[in-house]
């Protein structure tokens, strides 16, 4: 009689469970939709709308709901965060980025790991296997892959260390695939024309920077990137018509004012001296633009109230103190 009774109860602790299984399933569904019901926009009324036009007409951009009659913003449109995604169709419904194609390098990496993906070892006969498989991907990349798989990190990398805009950093790029279509860089350093095409960037677009800074930024030694930006300017950027415009001194000004905190009227009157200096026959031909642009600097700071020290002028531009009096005499005679 046990046995028939054991028996009996099973099939209703099945149904007991099999029901308290969908009421918490129906709760947690029901939660979720009032989660996204609270965070998501609803339907409009008047009443919620409040001062709005007698006819709004309310849509979402840019994360407000906003009335496109009379312009006015009723409210925010959050969106929560989804579930993470368990099966192939979830995945598929809830992606919304597609994998970047990429024009050069590797599309797929095969690593040389001993484990596979459930964490099995993989024995001798894999290992070959995929060994000989990574050898043959690798020989089907041309060396001109290989190489742009290199530099581009390299000049992405570089180009967020010095906060360079994203114009420059396509110039640059374009620079640097005509160079190695050419094979100027067989033999020769990568990261030195990698350096070299982004200062022959910042020099066609007039941007202040120093070649000092990307041969720091880079790691470089500054002989390499000289040599390598000879090549560039002689032999890349005529072919993509592209002028390499020297750096001046008065684009200079700005960018040493900004770093000494000092306020538009010193690096205005650090200018205008300038200027008039070199209108009185100022010589500046085979003069570095950085000790003009410092010594104009302190002597305008010098006349204010926001005094710099030289010391302080010479470190913000790369100068030395000598090199900072000697160019500021030579401006005093001429002014």
């Amino acid at each position: 009689m046990n046995i028939f009774q054991i028996s009996e109860e099973k099939p209703e602790q099945n149904q007991q469970k099999k029901k308290s299984i969908e009421q918490i399933s129906s709760e947690e569904k029901n939660m979720n939709n009032n989660y996204k019901d609270r965070l998501r926009s609803r339907e409009v009324n008047k009443a919620d709308v409040g001062e709005c036009c007698d006819s709004p007409c309310v849509e979402s951009k840019d994360g407000d709901n906003v009335c496109l009659n009379c312009g006015m913003i009723i409210g925010r449109n959050l969106v929560g965060n989804e579930r993470r995604a368990y099966t192939v169709e979830e995945v598929n419904k809830r992606r919304r980025t597609e994998p970047r194609w990429r024009e050069f390098g590797p599309r797929t990496m095969l690593p040389n790991s001993k484990i596979d993906s459930k964490g099995r070892l993989i024995g001798a006969k894999g290992k070959t296997l995929f060994s000989r498989l990574s050898k043959i991907q690798n020989s089907l990349i041309s060396s001109i892959e290989r190489n742009f798989w290199e530099a581009k990190p390299k000049l992405k990398m570089l180009t967020s260390k010095l906060n360079t805009p994203e114009y420059i950093k396509e110039t640059a790029w374009k620079i640097y695939s005509v160079v190695a279509r050419k094979k100027l860089t067989m033999g020769r350093s990568i990261d030195g024309f990698i350096a070299a095409s982004l200062y022959a960037a910042i020099r066609v677009h007039e941007f202040p920077r120093l070649l000092e800074e990307i041969c720091e930024a880079s790691m470089t030694p500054r002989r390499t990137v000289h040599r390598s930006l000879g090549m560039v300017v002689k032999e890349v950027l005529p072919e993509l018509n592209l002028k390499y415009k020297p750096i001046t001194a008065e684009q200079l000004i700005f960018r040493f004012a900004a770093d000494l905190s000092l306020p538009m009227e010193v690096s205005k009157k650090a200018i205008n001296m300038l200027i008039q200096a070199s209108k009185n026959g100022l010589m500046r031909t085979g003069k570095d633009p950085k000790g003009l642009a410092a010594s104009v600097i302190y002597m305008a700071a010098k006349s204010s109230n926001c005094r710099k020290t030289q010391a302080e002028v010479s470190e913000v531009a790369k100068v030395t103190e000598v090199t900072l009096r000697s160019r500021s005499k030579q401006i005093k005679m001429k002014l």
